[in-house]
């Protein structure tokens, strides 16, 4: 089932109020541009057939202008030679050629009018159309702005989430056992810097012990051999 019942309702109708309105409007857009394609070639084709409708009557209304100017011509001539008989025929078919010409030119005038409303209409379908693809144009650029902005937010919340938490406890226990490591290093070090100290503490001790005996021996010396 269509949208518009015919093409006038399109011409006439506001689309921003249809598709404000629309449950789905990519939808209602689709259906939309499909519409006025079909009538746009629907109308097209009638304004192509209306011309060659009234080219065509164009051309009869001049053969009905030669008959009219003939038989005025013959009436007058039947005058001019007392021949009122053959003057009044002339004058019947003059007023049937007349008549016949007038028919024409209402034709031609209908025609015209048909073609002018049409070219109207065509200009009026074809900004709609585009107002259509315009919409459908940034429904689509909405439709992913929208999916984007649904992925980002997703992210955000599994950033915010159990998900976060887990991973950041993870790294808080990594740096812990960091530092761990690192203290015993420290104290490793330390208790091996410590026992060298010690050691060389304690030799340098030895050696000095040993020169404070050397000396005193050599002082006690003197004394003894002077006894």
């Amino acid at each position: 089932m269509g949208i518009f019942r015919r093409g006038k309702d399109i011409i006439n109708s506001n689309i921003n109020a249809m598709l404000d309105k629309a449950e789905d409007p990519e939808k209602m857009i689709k259906l939309m541009m499909q519409e006025m394609e079909d009538t746009l070639v629907d109308l097209k084709s009638s304004i192509a057939a209306k011309m060659a409708s009234r080219t065509q009557a164009q051309k009869d209304l001049k053969v009905l202008e030669g008959r009219l100017n003939r038989w005025t011509e013959r009436s007058e001539l039947a005058v001019e030679k007392g021949r009122d008989d053959l003057a009044k025929e002339a004058l019947i078919e003059k007023k049937k050629a007349n008549d016949d010409l007038q028919a024409v030119q209402r034709d031609i005038d209908h025609l015209t009018q048909i073609i002018d409303e049409t070219k109207n209409n065509i200009l009026t379908l074809e900004e709609k159309l585009q107002t259509v693809i315009q919409k459908h144009k940034l429904l689509i650029q909405r439709a992913i702005h929208a999916k984007e902005k649904k992925e980002v937010n997703q992210t955000i919340r599994h950033a915010t989430g159990a998900e976060a938490m887990v991973r950041f406890n993870e790294f808080e226990n990594k740096i812990e056992r960091m530092e761990a490591e690192a203290e015993m290093t420290t104290v490793g070090k330390s208790s091996l810097e410590s026992e060298f100290a010690k050691m060389e503490s304690g030799s340098d001790v030895e050696e000095e012990l040993e020169e404070l005996k050397k000396t005193m021996k050599k002082k006690s010396a003197p004394k003894a051999e002077a006894k």
